[in-house]
């Protein structure tokens, strides 16, 4: 079975190497480099309970794991999803080790001692430190167990570092070599510098399209609903291109390449979240959420959208450098112009409370300081444990020409992590047959309104491995996109002809479909795919698929200009910590003003073009959500509704194109 994995981040390769040694004929494809991706920026560890006399560790349970997440998601997590996280985590932690992730070690008896010194955790934020040990040992050497750290909002040290702050480095390391070894040995395909454009959609969309909350009813939703037949793919250049352009733009300044179809069976989507809709973020530049924002013009279901987690700490003046939660785990403490650790009054647990707490807690009394950047002392933690232990930020922070070990230092709060995105069951099956996501492209459920600090990589690690499972199912039970006499003539990287007299065939121009695969005699392979600048005309600007705004165009207000700085200055100030009806109405004025005056994009468009139409569809529909949920719950604080009045339900796609249309 053909499938395109999208994305290189923990979930994607974790998906794609999976599902290549089930034998299917994997292509993943990234528009950067397969390093490039906020896996690689992930410093604070990866949350794991692991099996009985896996560590020395007393008192913490899966259990106790489940319970920590669903409280930090205040009563919006999904319990299955999250029960399935915690208990996978033991198996994904091997499989992590086997593909040679070097996680922090320390010996075992040092590790026994702290184990006892957990069931009785201090008060005091500085007295929760634990001791992590030197850098990580040889395999095979079974006199140290894994280190573990605590984390704001986790009830035990079950935190996972490598290298210190490089863990989502080091796990990024170890998933790119694997993937470029089975690249050599012909048992996948890597496509870098190639650009995900929309989907291609085989049946028109009914409005009885069962979500997919079970096996069953994905099962069941495949003979009514549109299903995955390939995706659109356009090249931004790259190192193995004649002219020698790299990156997601060309080097000579020529338009990156046209759209290309590529026919699937089936297609992952773990492009990861959106963080570059805010002018503040942690995130890398590729966080411009194409995943999300080509399923939703595809039809399918996406959901909480509002839920966006800010991190509480980036140093102030570094373009989004994170100082790790862990940093605070290891008592690091928040201080205010007065010297005070003002957030002792916000909440029981003060640097260790949730990070949606802490994070407005700093907002609010920046304001009060006129919003110069409140600062973390670390002072006391001393400079060999701060270098050893987090290596990366003492580099960055050493960088910006301050020391903190002597001193403290500014920090504010940036987006982070998107909780919502492209809702799916279980083994990341969408609503739309074919389709899958994984990762923080998808809304598993496990993280409701506000992320557990460290779960983000868990999260891709269990449900990238879930999805393989599931395309094994699908190709066990026949289900291909194509049919299997389309199948039989298409060889990888050739459009298959359909039918013209069938009435649901490929050369049927779905409702939300992007082109006819039919008016492409010949569409080129993974090779071709990277480097040609043929044009291709079956690319349709005037799709419906291919809009912006995902709802009813209105006339173009008085407005700014638009621009990537524009809109992401706008989200900042109308749709970032402190949100209200008015300020969130302003900002849908503004988006669809700009939504109204901005050309489709076509098949001349640039991947910036493309990254820009897709937040500009992922800001209006955020606003929507934020919109639609007056109360106040988790990461999404209305300033004008504080307190969580409403039921605990969840904003779904459908939903906010009704409000969109009034």
């Amino acid at each position: 079975m053909r499938v395109l994995v999208v994305g290189t981040g923990i979930a994607g390769l974790t998906a794609a190497l999976a599902a290549a040694a089930d034998g299917h004929d994997v292509v993943v494809a990234t528009k950067s480099t397969i390093g490039d991706t906020a896996t690689s920026h992930a410093q604070g560890g990866i949350a794991a309970v692991l099996a009985a006399g896996a560590d020395a560790r007393a008192g913490d349970s899966v259990e106790s794991h489940v319970r920590d997440t669903l409280a930090a998601g205040a009563g919006l997590g999904d319990r299955r999803a999250t029960q399935v996280l915690c208990e996978s985590a033991d198996a994904r932690i091997r499989g992590l080790i086997a593909l040679g992730t070097r996680f922090d070690r320390v010996p075992v008896a040092e590790a026994a001692a702290a184990a006892s010194d957990s069931a009785a955790p201090s008060s005091s934020p500085a007295s929760t430190s634990r001791p992590e040990g030197p850098l990580p040992v040889p395999e095979g050497d079974h006199l140290r167990q894994l280190a573990r750290g605590l984390e704001a909002a986790h009830s035990h040290p079950r935190i996972l570092h490598a290298f210190g702050d490089g863990t989502g480095r080091e796990i990024q390391r170890a998933l790119s070599d694997a993937v470029r070894a089975a690249a050599v040995r012909g048992k996948l395909r890597l496509l870098e510098h190639t650009f995900l454009v929309d989907l291609m959609l085989d049946g028109v969309p009914t409005a009885t399209t069962p979500k997919p909350d079970t096996a069953a009813s994905a099962s069941d939703a495949a003979s009514a609903a549109p299903r995955v037949v390939g995706a659109w793919l356009q090249s931004a250049g790259g190192a193995g291109c004649a002219d020698g352009a790299s990156g997601t733009g060309r080097a000579d300044g020529r338009q990156d390449d046209a759209p290309r179809p590529f026919p699937a069976d089936a297609i992952v989507l773990a492009t990861g979240g959106a963080g570059q809709l805010f002018a503040h973020t942690s995130n890398p530049g590729v966080a411009t959420g194409d995943g999300i924002a080509v399923a939703a013009r595809a039809g399918a279901e996406i959901s909480d959208l509002e839920f966006v987690q800010f991190h509480p700490t980036v140093l102030a003046g570094s373009g989004g450098a994170l100082i790790s939660e862990a940093v605070r785990g290891e008592g690091a403490v928040l201080l205010n112009d007065a010297g005070e650790r003002f957030l002792v009054g916000v909440h029981p647990d003060a640097e260790l409370a949730p990070r949606d707490i802490v994070a407005r807690g700093i907002a609010d009394e920046m304001a009060k300081q006129g919003g110069r950047p409140v600062r973390l002392d670390a002072t006391h933690l001393g400079r060999e444990f701060l270098e050893r232990r987090f290596p990366s930020i003492t580099a960055r922070i050493d960088g910006s020409g301050l020391d903190w070990s002597l001193e403290t230092v500014p920090v504010t709060p940036a987006a982070h992590y998107l909780m919502g995105g492209v809702v799916t069951d279980l083994f990341g099956r969408t609503s739309i047959p074919g389709l899958y996501a994984a990762g923080e492209t998808a809304r598993t459920g496990v993280h409701g309104a506000n992320r557990l600090a460290s779960n983000s990589l868990l999260e891709g690690a269990v449900f990238g491995h879930r999805v393989a499972e599931a395309l094994r199912e699908q190709a066990r039970l026949g289900q291909r996109t194509l049919g299997q006499a389309q199948l039989g003539q298409a060889q990888l990287g050739q459009a298959p002809r359909a039918d013209p007299g069938s009435a649901h065939g490929l050369a049927h121009e779905p409702a939300r479909g992007l082109g006819r695969v039919s008016d492409v005699a010949d569409s080129p392979s993974p090779d071709q795919l990277q480097c040609s600048n043929a044009s291709i005309r079956a690319f349709r600007p005037s799709s419906e698929q291919n809009r912006t705004d995902v709802g009813q165009r209105t006339a173009s207000d008085a407005a700014p200009a638009f621009s990537r700085a524009a809109l992401q200055t706008l989200m900042w100030a109308n749709s970032g910590l402190h949100r209200s009806g008015a300020a969130l109405e302003d900002a849908k004025r503004v988006i669809t003003a700009w939504a109204g005056d901005r050309d489709a994009a076509g098949p001349d468009s640039s991947v910036a073009d493309r990254e820009d139409s897709n937040l500009l569809l992922l800001a209006r529909l955020t606003v929507e959500a934020a919109l639609t949920r007056r109360a106040s719950a988790g990461a999404h604080f209305r300033a004008d509704h504080p307190s969580a009045r409403e039921p605990h339900t969840h904003t779904h796609l459908p939903h906010l194109e009704r409000a969109m249309a009034r």
